[in-house]
């Protein structure tokens, strides 16, 4: 079964700085490409950032180029996403999720952890 954990999230004042992590399980992780989504309150899941499988190919959404890093640690299946900059508009509860490709993303299984900027 495949399981994601997102973990990392929290209150932060804008302009300050969140390391999220993704601890995955239950599938071959250096197999797939990986992505961060995320969804605001009332809003439908946003893609944020893909990763191939090897992590030599990253992708973001405009929104967040030059603010958030995406990164993998295939030896610990850990997926991460280094935010920094933050903005009341990233606030939303963020995912980790398959991808088919590096700007794609399969619908999140697992658990989310949420980001709440504000000051």
């Amino acid at each position: 079964e495949v399981q994601l954990q997102a973990s990392g999230g929290g209150l932060v004042q804008p302009g300050e700085s969140l390391r999220l992590s993704c601890a995955a399980s239950g599938f071959t992780f250096t197999s797939w490409a990986m992505a961060w989504v995320r969804r605001a309150p009332g809003k439908d899941f946003e893609w944020v950032a893909g990763i191939s499988n090897l992590g030599k190919v990253t992708k973001y959404t405009d929104s967040v180029k030059g603010r958030f890093t995406i990164s993998r640690d295939n030896a610990k299946s850990t997926l991460y996403l280094d935010m920094a900059s933050l903005k009341p508009e990233d606030t939303a509860e963020y995912y980790c999720a398959l991808a088919g490709t590096t700007s794609t993303f399969y619908q999140p299984t697992g658990q989310g952890t949420l980001v709440t900027v504000s000051s």
